[in-house]
Protein backbone atom coordinates (compact mmCIF):
# COMPACT_ATOMS: atom_id res chain seq x y z
CA UNK A 1 0.00 0.00 0.00
CA UNK A 2 1.51 3.61 -0.96
CA UNK A 3 1.26 6.52 2.01
CA UNK A 4 1.25 9.94 1.13
CA UNK A 5 2.32 12.87 3.75
CA UNK A 6 0.10 15.84 2.65
CA UNK A 7 1.67 19.52 3.35
CA UNK A 8 -0.51 22.46 3.21
CA UNK A 9 0.75 26.11 3.43
CA UNK A 10 -1.19 28.96 4.22
CA UNK A 11 -1.81 31.24 0.59
CA UNK A 12 -4.03 34.06 1.79
CA UNK A 13 -5.05 36.86 -1.27
CA UNK A 14 -3.15 39.91 0.50
CA UNK A 15 -0.53 37.48 2.40
CA UNK A 16 1.92 35.41 0.54
CA UNK A 17 4.60 34.22 1.79
CA UNK A 18 8.21 34.69 0.54
CA UNK A 19 9.95 31.67 -0.88
CA UNK A 20 13.17 30.77 1.31
CA UNK A 21 10.41 31.04 3.89
CA UNK A 22 8.05 28.39 2.51
CA UNK A 23 10.48 26.46 2.00
CA UNK A 24 12.50 26.34 5.40
CA UNK A 25 9.13 26.08 7.18
CA UNK A 26 8.04 22.56 5.12
CA UNK A 27 10.92 21.15 6.12
CA UNK A 28 10.85 22.13 9.55
CA UNK A 29 7.34 20.71 9.20
CA UNK A 30 8.64 17.19 8.01
CA UNK A 31 10.89 17.01 10.84
CA UNK A 32 8.46 18.17 13.51
CA UNK A 33 5.71 15.33 12.03
CA UNK A 34 9.03 12.52 12.44
CA UNK A 35 9.77 13.59 15.63
CA UNK A 36 6.52 13.85 17.53
CA UNK A 37 5.03 10.76 20.23
CA UNK A 38 2.19 10.22 18.08
CA UNK A 39 4.51 9.03 15.15
CA UNK A 40 6.66 6.49 17.29
CA UNK A 41 6.45 3.86 19.30
CA UNK A 42 2.78 3.00 19.71
CA UNK A 43 1.81 6.82 19.11
CA UNK A 44 -1.55 7.26 17.00
CA UNK A 45 0.55 7.78 14.00
CA UNK A 46 3.11 5.54 14.36
CA UNK A 47 1.56 2.97 11.66
CA UNK A 48 1.18 5.43 8.70
CA UNK A 49 3.96 6.71 9.18
CA UNK A 50 6.13 3.22 9.54
CA UNK A 51 4.18 2.33 6.35
CA UNK A 52 5.05 5.30 4.32
CA UNK A 53 8.99 5.19 5.21
CA UNK A 54 9.40 1.93 4.27
CA UNK A 55 7.98 2.46 0.93
CA UNK A 56 8.45 6.07 -1.17
CA UNK A 57 8.36 8.97 1.24
CA UNK A 58 6.02 10.90 -1.25
CA UNK A 59 4.61 13.90 -0.32
CA UNK A 60 1.93 16.21 -1.87
CA UNK A 61 2.11 20.43 -1.10
CA UNK A 62 -1.30 22.25 -1.51
CA UNK A 63 -2.42 25.54 -0.86
CA UNK A 64 -5.47 26.85 0.75
CA UNK A 65 -6.72 30.19 2.36
CA UNK A 66 -9.30 31.41 5.07
CA UNK A 67 -12.24 28.52 5.43
CA UNK A 68 -9.58 25.77 3.62
CA UNK A 69 -7.19 26.46 6.10
CA UNK A 70 -9.82 26.77 8.65
CA UNK A 71 -10.95 23.44 7.65
CA UNK A 72 -7.46 21.87 7.07
CA UNK A 73 -6.68 23.23 11.02
CA UNK A 74 -9.12 21.20 12.05
CA UNK A 75 -7.76 17.67 11.01
CA UNK A 76 -5.13 16.08 12.96
CA UNK A 77 -1.74 17.49 12.14
CA UNK A 78 1.01 20.05 13.09
CA UNK A 79 1.56 23.20 12.14
CA UNK A 80 4.87 25.01 11.50
CA UNK A 81 5.70 28.75 11.20
CA UNK A 82 8.33 30.81 8.99
CA UNK A 83 10.58 32.65 11.40
CA UNK A 84 10.15 36.39 10.64
CA UNK A 85 7.96 38.18 8.20
CA UNK A 86 11.06 40.17 7.18
CA UNK A 87 10.92 43.96 6.72
CA UNK A 88 8.80 43.56 3.01
CA UNK A 89 5.55 42.71 4.28
CA UNK A 90 5.71 39.19 3.50
CA UNK A 91 3.49 36.94 5.74
CA UNK A 92 5.40 34.29 7.78
CA UNK A 93 4.97 30.81 5.99
CA UNK A 94 2.57 28.75 7.93
CA UNK A 95 2.40 25.21 6.93
CA UNK A 96 0.76 22.46 8.47
CA UNK A 97 1.61 18.64 7.80
CA UNK A 98 -1.04 15.77 8.13
CA UNK A 99 0.09 11.79 9.23
CA UNK A 100 0.33 9.76 6.01
CA UNK A 101 -2.75 8.25 4.51
CA UNK A 102 -3.12 5.91 1.50
CA UNK A 103 -3.05 7.72 -1.60
CA UNK A 104 -7.21 6.81 -1.72
CA UNK A 105 -7.58 7.81 1.69
CA UNK A 106 -6.78 11.40 1.76
CA UNK A 107 -9.54 13.63 3.55
CA UNK A 108 -11.91 15.32 1.40
CA UNK A 109 -11.00 18.66 2.66
CA UNK A 110 -7.14 18.09 1.64
CA UNK A 111 -8.14 16.40 -1.39
CA UNK A 112 -10.18 19.16 -2.86
CA UNK A 113 -7.29 21.91 -2.24
CA UNK A 114 -5.61 22.90 -5.31
CA UNK A 115 -1.93 21.90 -6.12
CA UNK A 116 -0.86 24.85 -8.34
CA UNK A 117 -0.53 28.17 -7.56
CA UNK A 118 2.25 27.96 -5.44
CA UNK A 119 4.78 30.44 -6.63
CA UNK A 120 6.20 32.45 -4.05
CA UNK A 121 9.24 34.90 -4.53
CA UNK A 122 11.81 36.37 -2.24
CA UNK A 123 11.22 40.06 -2.07
CA UNK A 124 14.20 41.22 -0.35
CA UNK A 125 17.87 39.50 -0.97
CA UNK A 126 18.20 36.27 0.84
CA UNK A 127 21.45 36.24 3.11
CA UNK A 128 24.15 33.84 3.39
CA UNK A 129 23.32 31.05 5.94
CA UNK A 130 24.57 31.48 9.73
CA UNK A 131 27.54 29.30 10.67
CA UNK A 132 27.12 25.97 11.76
CA UNK A 133 23.14 25.78 10.58
CA UNK A 134 22.08 22.75 8.67
CA UNK A 135 21.66 23.63 5.04
CA UNK A 136 19.26 22.40 2.05
CA UNK A 137 20.73 23.24 -1.12
CA UNK A 138 18.77 23.39 -4.37
CA UNK A 139 19.91 22.23 -7.43
CA UNK A 140 21.04 25.76 -8.80
CA UNK A 141 20.24 24.09 -12.95
CA UNK A 142 16.96 22.93 -12.18
CA UNK A 143 13.67 25.05 -12.27
CA UNK A 144 10.62 23.99 -9.37
CA UNK A 145 7.38 25.45 -8.72
CA UNK A 146 7.80 26.72 -4.94
CA UNK A 147 5.27 23.43 -3.96
CA UNK A 148 7.47 21.07 -6.01
CA UNK A 149 10.15 22.95 -3.93
CA UNK A 150 8.99 22.61 -0.15
CA UNK A 151 8.11 18.42 -1.04
CA UNK A 152 11.62 18.15 -2.28
CA UNK A 153 13.60 20.57 0.90
CA UNK A 154 10.99 17.91 3.07
CA UNK A 155 12.81 15.04 1.54
CA UNK A 156 16.40 16.41 1.91
CA UNK A 157 15.29 17.01 5.45
CA UNK A 158 13.89 13.87 6.32
CA UNK A 159 16.95 11.79 4.66
CA UNK A 160 19.19 13.94 7.15
CA UNK A 161 16.93 12.87 9.94
CA UNK A 162 17.47 9.28 9.28
CA UNK A 163 21.55 9.63 8.91
CA UNK A 164 21.13 11.34 12.68
CA UNK A 165 22.09 9.27 15.74
CA UNK A 166 19.27 9.26 18.65
CA UNK A 167 20.92 11.96 20.43
CA UNK A 168 21.63 13.79 17.57
CA UNK A 169 18.20 14.41 16.48
CA UNK A 170 17.30 15.16 20.07
CA UNK A 171 20.08 18.30 20.11
CA UNK A 172 18.22 19.11 16.25
CA UNK A 173 14.51 19.32 17.92
CA UNK A 174 16.00 21.17 20.77
CA UNK A 175 16.86 23.81 18.54
CA UNK A 176 13.67 24.03 16.90
CA UNK A 177 15.01 22.46 13.69
CA UNK A 178 17.10 25.36 12.92
CA UNK A 179 17.84 25.20 9.26
CA UNK A 180 18.22 27.14 6.23
CA UNK A 181 17.32 26.57 2.48
CA UNK A 182 19.74 28.30 -0.55
CA UNK A 183 20.75 27.23 -3.70
CA UNK A 184 24.13 26.12 -4.87
CA UNK A 185 25.93 27.80 -7.00
CA UNK A 186 26.87 25.38 -10.42
CA UNK A 187 30.74 24.78 -8.70
CA UNK A 188 28.88 24.26 -5.11
CA UNK A 189 26.26 21.57 -6.25
CA UNK A 190 29.05 19.51 -8.10
CA UNK A 191 31.33 19.88 -4.19
CA UNK A 192 28.40 19.28 -2.50
CA UNK A 193 27.90 15.64 -5.04
CA UNK A 194 30.85 14.49 -4.13
CA UNK A 195 30.95 15.25 -0.29
CA UNK A 196 28.21 12.25 0.10
CA UNK A 197 25.56 13.54 1.85
CA UNK A 198 22.07 12.73 1.38
CA UNK A 199 20.71 13.51 -1.65
CA UNK A 200 17.12 13.79 -2.89
CA UNK A 201 16.79 11.76 -6.09
CA UNK A 202 13.64 12.46 -7.95
CA UNK A 203 10.76 9.92 -9.45
CA UNK A 204 10.42 12.41 -11.78
CA UNK A 205 6.37 12.40 -11.66
CA UNK A 206 6.05 15.82 -11.96
CA UNK A 207 8.19 18.77 -13.40
CA UNK A 208 11.53 17.40 -13.35
CA UNK A 209 13.08 14.44 -15.56
CA UNK A 210 13.42 11.06 -13.37
CA UNK A 211 16.53 10.57 -11.55
CA UNK A 212 16.80 14.56 -11.25
CA UNK A 213 18.98 15.11 -8.09
CA UNK A 214 17.19 18.15 -6.45
CA UNK A 215 18.17 19.20 -3.24
CA UNK A 216 21.45 17.96 -0.95
CA UNK A 217 21.15 17.61 2.64
CA UNK A 218 24.13 19.31 4.33
CA UNK A 219 24.14 19.02 7.95
CA UNK A 220 26.81 20.06 10.10
CA UNK A 221 27.03 16.72 11.61
CA UNK A 222 26.82 14.68 8.47
CA UNK A 223 29.83 16.45 7.03
CA UNK A 224 33.16 14.42 7.58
Amino acid sequence: MEYVLTLVVRVEKSARPAQTDALETAARAVLAILSDERSVGEGEWAGAMTGWQDARIRKVVRRARGAEWRRAEALPGITVTGRAAGDSGSAPAEVRVFPPVPLDAVPKDLAKLQVTGTDFEDPDEVPAPEPGLPVLWMNPGLEMSSGKAMAQCGHAAQLAWWELSAEERKEWAAADFALAVRTASPDQWQNLLAGGLPVVQDAGFTEVAPGSRTVIAAHPLLIR
